[in-house]
């Protein structure tokens, strides 16, 4: 063989070494799975926190805090691997858009978190605590429909039941900011709080747009 191809053929292996050509499924498919089981874990902090606000020591903030990082962490082993795949299981675009969807979650909950930690609140109403278990409840239900992306499985009965924890959410929001103007006299207090709702509220709209985001690659791979 001529000396400069064989050169050739070897620069060629060496530069494909980097990419990979045959889409490694299962890594990507764990890493998501990986991920949604994060949003799974901060939301159950997030209601343990509100629960048992003002008696949390700090602990609880700080593992939030733990699983947001986690989140950032996930999101950009998905992003590296996407960069060195050359064929991906499902579109490029999407896989980016779901992985960036339920990191979303996990920082509009440690917001939430943190500012129920700097804001200096003294007790935490009940419809911020039912905010927080509604978000795990659509947390489990993101986790169970992204467990069955492999194969792109069915998940309506999952994100039919998330959709439907989301309107929950816009009624809760709705309630508690009523009731906060109804029954509180301090406008900071009033301040503060529909602040935290709000976020609170971010989180189930995140946890809905991931569902989209999912729905959308199914469909789009039936």
């Amino acid at each position: 063989m001529d000396p400069d191809a064989t050169a050739n053929l070897i620069y060629d292996r060496g530069a494909m070494a980097r990419l990979r050509l045959i889409p490694q499924k299962r890594e990507f498919f764990d890493l998501y799975s990986r991920a949604s089981a994060n949003t799974v874990e901060i939301a159950s902090l997030l209601v343990e926190l509100l629960e048992r606000f003002p008696a949390e020591d700090g602990d609880l903030i700080v593992q939030i805090k733990e699983r947001e990082h986690e989140g950032d962490h996930l999101t950009h082993e998905v992003v590296d691997l996407l960069n060195r795949t050359f064929v991906t299981p499902f579109d490029r675009d999407d896989m980016y858009r779901l992985a960036g969807a339920i990191d979303d979650v996990c920082d509009h909950v440690d917001e939430a978190a943190g500012n129920v930690a700097t804001y200096g609140v003294e007790g935490v109403p009940e419809k911020a605590v039912e905010q927080a278990r509604v978000i795990h409840q659509a947390a489990r239900n993101l986790d169970a429909a992204v467990r069955r992306l492999e194969g792109f499985k069915d998940s309506q009965p999952q994100l039919i039941e998330l959709r439907r924890l989301e309107d929950e959410g816009d009624r809760l929001v709705r309630d508690a900011v009523a009731e906060l103007f109804n029954t509180v006299q301090d406008p900071i207090v009033i301040i503060r709080w529909k602040d935290i709702h709000e976020r609170l509220e971010e989180a189930c709209d995140a946890l809905e747009n991931a569902a989209d985001v999912l729905e959308a690659i199914l469909v789009k791979n039936r």
